[in-house]
């Protein structure tokens, strides 16, 4: 863990007086799976329940030199039975996040979101990054860049909500959110700037809530403060923000691999809008990156288990 990673190093270590998540754990079929289940066990994030075929689950440990005696196994005979295994753990309360192994994420999901044994709410389900770029101060949320791929104005809604929410959970002071386009006016040719215009209008009805929202922002007039006062943006988003929502899953991705391949950052991944976080990693993902992921999902735990208590 180097000096460059202090944003994930400070929440880890913040999450480390929470109690460990129980956590279900689909398809750990490999050894960089298996080995991020486990350190995120050692480090006191999560309490793994593993799900998968029991001999493949034992070899990929045995592989990757972590020892796993002390942990509950659900044995499932492949990935869409492990998958739907997980989401069933969930549902009978023993597990409170779920966590990605070495299935297709297309495959999680779809466990996920089916209507009669899933885990859908009243939002719709949306990807956040959460970027730890080494020149920011603090850590960035990008979302959604792996989930809904044009969504429609009433879908960014609920993604925009979800990324708040997140901030809320994360600890942000202040949760800052750019709506980003290619420009920061509103174009009737430019379909994404019109709909941004409209999310904030939804933010003024209090459709939308917790957060300063700006848009249509462009991507430097956004997160750099020399830019917007070159453009002459009176925004208190402006030059600040901490969220950056985009108009779809292609600017998303782009964005999120740019920062991570140009600008040396890293990207944590949590899905967000289902009834427990889920923990999305990638094969290429670091193991810091994957502890990262772990101790979001803690924190967006903690804050669902608070609000439920609210409501009771």
């Amino acid at each position: 863990m180097e000096n460059k990673h202090a944003k994930y190093q400070r929440l880890i270590e913040f999450c480390k007086g929470l109690p460990p998540m129980q956590t279900a754990v689909a398809h750990p079929c490999d050894s960089t799976s298996i080995q991020g289940a486990v350190e995120a066990a050692r480090m006191g994030l999560i309490a793994p329940i593993l799900v998968g075929p029991k001999d493949r689950i034992e070899a990929s440990a045995e592989q990757a030199g972590v020892p796993i005696a002390d942990y509950p196994l659900v044995d499932a005979a492949h990935s869409h039975a492990a998958a739907i295994a997980a989401v069933q753990l969930v549902r009978e309360g023993k597990a409170e996040a779920l966590m990605k192994g070495s299935l297709h994420t297309d495959e999680l999901m779809s466990a996920v979101v089916n209507r009669e044994s899933g885990l859908r709410t009243e939002r719709r389900i949306s990807h956040c990054f959460v970027m730890d770029v080494p020149q920011t101060e603090h850590a960035l949320i990008v979302t959604d860049a792996a989930i809904n791929i044009a969504p429609s104005l009433d879908v960014k809604m609920d993604i925009l909500q979800n990324a708040i929410d997140l901030g809320h959970a994360l600890h942000f002071e202040q949760v800052r959110v750019a709506i980003l386009s290619a420009m920061e006016t509103v174009n009737p040719k430019v379909p994404s700037t019109i709909e941004a215009a409209a999310l904030c209008k939804m933010v003024d009805r209090h459709q939308v809530t917790g957060a300063l929202v700006d848009g249509p922002l462009a991507l430097d007039n956004a997160i750099n403060l020399e830019a917007a006062r070159i453009k002459q943006i009176d925004s208190q988003v402006a030059g600040r923000a901490n969220v950056l929502m985009v108009p779809n899953l292609e600017a998303g991705n782009m964005l999120a691999k740019s920062l991570s391949f140009l600008a040396h950052a890293d990207a944590a991944g949590i899905v967000l809008g289902a009834r427990v976080p889920i923990i999305l990693t990638s094969r290429a993902d670091a193991l810091l990156t994957r502890l990262a992921s772990c101790a979001v999902a803690v924190l967006v735990a903690e804050a669902i288990r608070k609000r439920n208590n609210v409501l009771r």
